[in-house]
C-alpha cells in the first residue's frame, strides 16, 4: 500500500461526520505551528492539527502496518481559511512528516509551471488523445533534460549569474517595436 497525503474538500465524510465538523471540535492545544517547507519568501508556517483515524480492518488485516490520519492546515493570517487532508503513513510517521509531505505539493506545481514556461507544456492545440499524449511526453522529456543540464552546471560550480545562451545575444534589445512602412521597405529591398 502506498503512503499518501491528499487534500480533500471540507465536505469529505470521515466514518460518518464531515471532516470540517471533526476538525472544528479539536481543542486549541491540538494546533501546532509547523513549516510546510521553504518557499519563495522563506519558510511557509501554518497551524496544523492532526488526528489518527481508526483502522479499517478489511484493508489493514489483523495487524495494521499503516496509520490513517486526518490533517488540517489553518492560515496564521486568516484563521478562517482551513485546508483538509487525508493521509496514510507508516506507523512511525509523525505529524511533522505528514506536514512536510503536504508541503511538497508546491514543488510539483512549480515543476509544472516551469515546464509550461520553458518547454511549452500548455501550448498544444490537438484534438485527439494521441497527439496530446505525444506533445505532453515530449515537453516533459525536454523539461527533464533541461533540469539535468541545470543540475550539472550547478555541480560544476557555474556562477548563479549566468544565463542561457539565448539570453546573451550580442544584439541590443529594445522595449519598443518599430513599425515599418511597407512601401519604404519594399523600395529599399529592390534598390539594393
Amino acid at each position: 500500500m502506498l503512503s499518501y497525503v491528499v487534500a480533500v474538500p471540507k465536505s469529505q465524510q470521515v466514518h460518518g461526520p464531515r471532516i470540517d465538523f471533526l476538525i472544528g471540535q479539536a481543542p486549541p492545544e491540538a494546533w501546532q505551528r509547523l513549516s510546510a517547507g521553504g518557499g519563495a519568501k522563506g519558510e511557509r508556517f501554518y497551524d496544523w492539527a492532526a488526528a489518527r483515524l481508526s483502522a479499517v480492518w478489511e484493508f489493514d488485516g489483523d495487524e495494521p502496518t499503516r496509520q490513517r490520519w486526518m490533517l488540517a492546515r489553518r492560515s496564521i493570517a486568516k484563521p478562517a481559511e482551513i485546508a483538509y487532508y487525508f493521509a496514510s503513513a507508516p506507523l512511525e510517521a509523525t505529524v511533522a512528516d505528514l506536514v512536510r509531505i503536504a508541503g511538497c505539493r508546491w514543488k510539483v506545481e512549480e515543476c509544472f509551471q516551469s515546464a509550461k514556461n520553458e518547454c511549452g507544456l500548455d501550448q498544444y492545440e490537438v484534438r485527439r488523445y494521441v497527439g496530446w499524449y505525444r506533445h505532453i511526453t515530449l515537453a516533459m522529456l525536454a523539461h527533464a533534460f533541461l533540469a539535468v543540464l541545470a543540475s550539472q552546471e550547478r555541480e560544476r560550480g557555474a556562477s548563479s549569474g549566468t544565463h542561457p545562451t539565448s539570453w546573451t545575444s550580442h544584439w541590443l534589445r529594445f522595449d519598443v517595436c518599430w513599425q515599418l512602412d511597407p512601401a519604404a521597405a519594399l523600395r529599399t529591398a529592390t534598390t539594393r
